[in-house]
C-alpha cells in the first residue's frame, strides 16, 4: 500500500511517500514544495495546490496522512498554514484519497516510541526505520515521512485487530 505524509506549511511542505510491504516500510520519494518568501499568499496556495496535484498524479498514494495543526502562540501563522493544508486537502479529496490526520504526540510515539521525544530522536528513527544514508532536510521532510510511518504503522495495526492478514 503506497502512503503519502504531509507535514503542512506556507512556505515549506514536506512529503514523504512510502510502501507499506507487508512489515517493511520502503521509502519511495520524498521532498518538499517550496514557495516564496514575499509572493502574495493567493499565488503561493496555487503553487502549493498545482505541485500537490502533479505528486498525487505521479506516485498515486493509495492513503494519506496529514499532522494535525498545533500553535499555541502564533495565530497568524497558524491561519496561513490552516490554508496550505486545505489546499491539499481539496486536491486529495478529488482524487477520492482517503486521509488520516495524528497529532505530533501520535507521530513521535508511533516513529520513537515516546509521545514527548525530541525532533532529532524522530529524526533519526526515521533514518534508521527507512534505512537512509542521511536524514532527510529540510526537517519538514523528515517530519512528513514520520507522519508517513506513523499511518503506515496504523494501517497495520487496525488490520491486525480487523484479523487480516498482511501480504509480504
Amino acid at each position: 500500500m503506497r502512503v503519502l505524509g504531509i507535514d503542512p506549511g506556507i512556505a515549506i511542505m514536506g512529503f514523504g511517500f512510502v510502501d507499506k510491504l507487508g512489515h517493511r516500510i520502503v521509502p519511495v520519494q520524498y521532498g518538499c514544495i517550496q514557495t516564496e518568501a514575499g509572493t502574495p499568499t493567493e499565488q503561493r496556495l496555487v503553487q502549493i495546490y498545482e505541485a500537490s496535484c502533479q505528486l498525487l498524479d505521479r506516485y498515486q498514494p493509495e492513503t494519506i496522512a496529514v499532522e494535525k495543526l498545533f500553535f499555541s502562540k502564533n495565530v497568524t501563522n497558524a491561519f496561513v498554514v490552516g490554508q496550505a493544508r486545505g489546499v491539499f486537502l481539496l486536491a486529495a479529496a478529488q482524487r477520492n484519497i482517503p486521509v488520516g490526520e495524528y497529532t505530533p504526540m501520535q507521530v513521535k510515539q508511533s516513529v520513537v516510541g515516546y509521545g514527548g521525544a525530541e525532533k532529532k530522536q524522530v529524526q533519526e528513527m526515521v533514518k534508521r526505520l527507512l534505512k537512509l544514508s542521511v536524514v532527510p532536510k529540510p526537517d519538514d521532510v523528515a517530519d512528513a515521512l514520520a507522519v508517513a510511518i506513523c499511518h503506515a504503522h496504523s494501517i497495520g495495526m487496525n488490520d491486525r485487530m480487523n484479523g487480516v492478514t498482511p501480504t509480504r
